[in-house]
C-alpha cells in the first residue's frame, strides 16, 4: 500500500517500522487548592526542562547546531514567562488544575502563531503543543516511548514527532521517518533535511494504515510510504535509492561550481537563511551569497526592542562568516497580523494593506534609524547590501535613502567606520513597483522580488486562506508579466534583479525566470545545488523563447504544460 504525504527531504528508506502512538489525553477541568496545583505545575515544568536539557547534553557534539538551536526552541518555550506565568494566573484565578490551565493556554499561543502570515514563525506552534504535552503526561503519570533505546534500523511513524523525538534516536539507527502533521518548513521536516535523511509529513491516513514492526519503504522525494511492498517493488526502490545516492554526490560535486547554461550565460544562487543558519558553515552549502536575511526574528522573540549592540553583533557575525560574498539583510519586515507583543499598535480593518513593512520603519523612524546604524557599522566586516521590503512609490525609498544617508554621516562625525560600497534594494512584491520599476530602479542599486507577497496582492487573494487557495497561481502569465517588468527595468537602467520568494527554488519556474532574464535565484539551502544543475543543463536562448511563449498563455495550466514539454525535449 502507497500512503501519500508531502516530500519533506529527499532519499529512499527500506526499514522496519516504530509506530508511536501516544495516548490522546483527556483534559477535564476540576476545582483544587490552587497552591497545590501551582506545585504540580512547577515539579512538572521542571522534569520537562530537565529532560530537554539532558537531551541537549546527550547530543551535542554528534549533531549539527542547526539541530541544538531546535532542540533549545523548546527549552525556551518550556522557560517561557508568558507562557508559565499565564498558567499560574489561570490557576490562581480559576481555581482549577494544572493540566487544564497548561492545556488551556498552551492551546491559545499555539493558535496565535498559527494564525500569523509567516512560516517560521507558525512553526512555534509545534514547540508549544510539544512542551504542553510532555507536561501534561508529568502530571498525568503517562510514561512517554524512550527512542534511545531503538537499537535496530527503522523508519518511525507517528501522528507527530518534535525535535527532541527525533534526536532522541541514535542516528545510526534513524532510516527516516513519516508523520500525520507538518509541512515543508515544520521544525522536523528542516531537521530531517539537515539530517539528510528522507522524511514524509502531512499522510493524513498513515496511522490508519501502518502496523509496528512491519518492513517499509520510505520515498522522501516523492513523498509516500509504502507497506507490503512485493520483492519487484522493493528492488525498483533498491535502484532508485542507488541512483539517488550518486546523484547526491554529484550534486556535491557542483559546490564550488559557476551557476552557467550550457550556452555561457552565467547566473547566482543564492541562500534564504532563517534565524538558526550557522556562519561558519556557509561556504559548504554551495551558495554564493546570501540573498535574504530576515532581520524581524530579532525582533518577534524578544521582550523588547533589540538595541543596537545586538544588531550590531549579529549582522556582524553573519557578514564575517560569508567571507566577502555579498550578504543581503532586509530591514524589519513586520506588520500585517505579525507584531512583536511589546508593540502596541491601533487595529487596522485590512492589517496586510495598512501599516506594514517598510510603512512601518518610515512611521517609526527611531527605530528604522537604531537598525540603519546597526547595518552600518556591521558593513566594514563583509559585502552588505541593505534591502528596502514592500517598496511601493518612489517617495518611499528616497525617504528610506535619506535616513540611512544621514545615519552614515552621524556615525563618520563620530569616527566610526562605514563601507563605501554598500548596495541598496528594494523589494518588489507590490504589483505598483513591479509596474514602475523603471523608475525605481533610478534609485536602487538592484531588486529582490517578493514572490510570495506579489502573487497575493496581484490576485488579492490571501495565500493563507484555503478557500482562495486556488488563486495563488505563481506560473499564471500575469506574474510572470510582472515579474518580466521588474526584470527589465532594472537592466534598463543597468541594475541587476534577483528573487528571493519560493518560487526561485521552483524547479517547473526556474526554465522561465532564467529566460525572462533573472540575474539572482534565492533559495533555501537544500534545493541550492539540485537548482544549480538544473541551470547548468539548460540553454539560455531556449528559455528565453520559452519564456516569450508562457507570457502569451491564458493560464497557468497552459505554461505548466508548456514547461513539462519544454524540459522533456530540451533538458540535457
Amino acid at each position: 500500500m502507497k500512503i501519500k504525504g508531502i516530500a519533506a527531504a529527499k532519499g529512499i528508506a527500506a526499514a522496519k517500522l516504530f509506530v508511536i502512538d501516544l495516548p490522546q489525553l483527556r483534559i477535564l477541568r476540576y476545582t483544587s487548592d490552587p497552591d497545590a496545583e501551582t506545585a504540580r505545575f512547577e515539579q512538572a515544568l521542571s522534569a520537562v526542562i530537565g529532560d530537554l536539557e539532558m537531551l541537549r547534553d546527550t547530543v551535542s557534539g554528534r549533531v549539527s547546531q542547526d539541530d541544538i538551536e531546535i532542540l533549545e526552541a523548546h527549552r525556551m518555550m518550556a522557560e517561557d514567562p508568558d507562557f508559565t506565568s499565564s498558567v499560574r494566573e489561570m490557576i490562581r484565578s480559576g481555581r482549577c488544575n494544572a493540566e487544564y490551565a497548561a492545556n488551556t493556554v498552551g492551546r491559545h499561543i499555539a493558535d496565535s502563531f498559527e494564525a500569523l502570515d509567516n512560516e517560521y514563525i507558525k512553526t512555534r506552534a509545534e514547540d508549544v503543543r510539544s512542551i504542553v504535552y510532555r507536561i501534561n503526561c508529568k502530571l498525568l503519570g503517562i510514561q512517554m516511548p524512550d527512542l534511545s533505546l531503538i537499537r535496530e534500523p527503522v523508519i518511525i511513524a507517528a501522528k507527530d514527532l518534535t525535535a527532541a523525538d527525533v534526536l532522541m534516536v541514535g542516528r545510526e539507527y534513524l532510516c527516516g521517518f513519516a508523520t500525520v502533521t507538518g509541512s515543508w518548513t515544520s521544525h522536523i521536516a528542516i531537521m530531517a533535511r539537515s539530517m539528510q535523511i528522507p522524511a514524509v509529513v502531512g499522510a493524513d491516513n498513515l496511522m490508519r494504515n501502518v502496523r509496528h514492526g512491519d518492513l517499509a519503504i520510505l520515498d522522501g522525494s516523492e513523498g509516500c510510504l509504502i507497506t507490503d511492498a512485493s520483492e519487484d517493488v522493493v528492488r525498483e526502490y533498491e535502484e532508485k535509492r542507488e541512483q539517488f545516492i550518486h546523484e547526491q554526490n554529484s550534486l556535491y560535486e557542483l559546490k564550488d561550481a559557476p551557476t552557467v547554461t550550457v550556452d555561457g550565460h552565467e547566473v547566482e544562487i543564492y541562500a534564504n537563511v532563517l534565524p538558526q543558519f550557522e556562519a561558519d558553515s556557509f561556504p559548504q552549502t554551495g551558495a554564493q551569497g546570501i540573498g535574504l536575511y530576515r532581520t524581524e526574528f530579532l525582533y518577534l522573540e524578544r521582550d523588547s526592542f533589540p538595541d543596537e549592540e545586538l544588531q550590531f553583533q549579529a549582522y556582524k557575525e553573519i557578514l564575517e562568516g560569508c567571507r566577502g560574498r555579498r550578504v543581503i539583510i532586509r530591514t524589519l519586515d513586520i506588520g500585517g497580523d505579525e507584531l512583536p507583543k511589546y508593540i502596541r499598535q491601533d487595529k487596522e480593518s485590512n492589517p496586510f494593506l495598512g501599516l506594514r513593512a517598510i510603512r512601518y520603519s518610515l512611521h517609526d523612524p527611531k527605530i528604522f534609524r537604531l537598525q540603519l546604524r546597526a547595518l552600518l557599522r556591521a558593513s566594514v566586516y563583509g559585502k552588505l547590501a541593505i534591502l528596502f521590503p514592500m517598496i511601493t512609490t518612489i517617495d518611499e525609498l528616497r525617504q528610506a535613502k535619506a535616513y540611512l544617508e544621514e545615519e552614515r554621516q552621524i556615525l563618520e562625525a563620530e569616527g566610526i567606520a562605514v563601507a563605501d560600497d554598500i548596495e541598496v534594494g528594494v523589494m518588489i512584491e507590490v504589483p505598483a513597483a513591479a509596474v514602475s520599476a523603471y523608475a525605481l530602479a533610478t534609485e536602487a542599486d538592484f531588486f529582490s522580488i517578493g514572490t510570495n507577497d506579489l502573487i497575493q496582492y496581484a490576485f488579492a487573494a490571501d495565500r493563507m486562506s484555503e478557500k482562495v487557495s486556488y488563486l495563488y497561481q505563481p506560473l499564471h502569465p500575469a506574474v510572470l508579466s510582472l515579474v518580466r517588468m521588474a526584470i527589465d527595468g532594472a537592466h534598463a537602467q543597468g541594475k541587476w534583479c534577483g528573487m528571493c520568494g519560493e518560487m526561485a527554488g521552483d524547479e517547473d519556474a526556474i526554465p522561465l525566470l532564467l529566460g525572462l532574464g533573472l540575474d539572482e535565484f534565492s533559495m533555501s539551502e537544500g534545493l541550492l545545488l539540485s537548482s544549480r544543475k538544473l541551470i547548468n543543463s539548460l540553454s539560455y536562448e531556449k528559455t528565453r523563447k520559452l519564456a516569450e511563449e508562457a507570457l502569451r498563455k491564458a493560464t497557468q495550466e497552459e505554461v505548466e504544460k508548456l514547461v513539462r514539454d519544454f524540459m522533456i525535449e530540451n533538458r540535457v
